[in-house]
């Protein structure tokens, strides 16, 4: 349905719950090297591990990488500097959502690649940071999966 893109993800829970939206929504999920934790490691396998046969994840060595694997798909940013909300964003099956790591968020050199229209913010109340990673990232594929009338799932809806 989709790519999921985390660019060099710190929290091995965020990492494990992304990998269980990606089953539940036919996403695949794409993590970007470094990572700040092993795959492996037990709080991911808690969180989300368990349905690493469920869902498609593909590990790369570094951003080139990943964007040669997303081929022609159209790339968004999801960022707290994004120029609109998500929920203005007119998806299609295929599209790249891009997240940065939980501290850092995405460098210059990831958000010069999106045209500046593709990076989106989620609408907070002022004075706040951000959101937790997997939890943007639910809120984002969900309006993507949403406005594609939920495609494959056992409730199809109209959008």
């Amino acid at each position: 349905m989709f790519h999921i893109v985390l660019f060099q993800p710190e929290i091995p829970p965020n990492t494990g719950n992304a990998i269980r939206l990606c089953a539940n929504t036919g996403s695949t999920l794409h993590l970007v090297k470094p990572l700040g934790f092993d795959l492996y490691h037990k709080n991911a396998r808690r969180a989300g591990l368990d349905y690493d046969d469920l869902a498609t994840v593909q590990l790369h060595q570094g951003l080139d990488a990943c964007l040669e694997a997303l081929g022609s798909a159209r790339l968004f940013a999801v960022e707290t500097s994004g120029t609109q909300p998500y929920s203005q964003a007119r998806f299609q099956p295929g599209d790249a959502l891009i997240f940065g790591s939980e501290r850092r968020g995405l460098p210059p050199k990831v958000l010069d690649l999106i045209a500046p229209e593709r990076q989106l913010a989620i609408p907070m109340r002022a004075g706040n940071r951000s959101l937790n990673l997997s939890n943007a990232v639910a809120l984002v594929v969900y309006e993507a999966w949403r406005q594609n009338g939920f495609q494959g799932s056992t409730s199809q809806t109209g959008s």
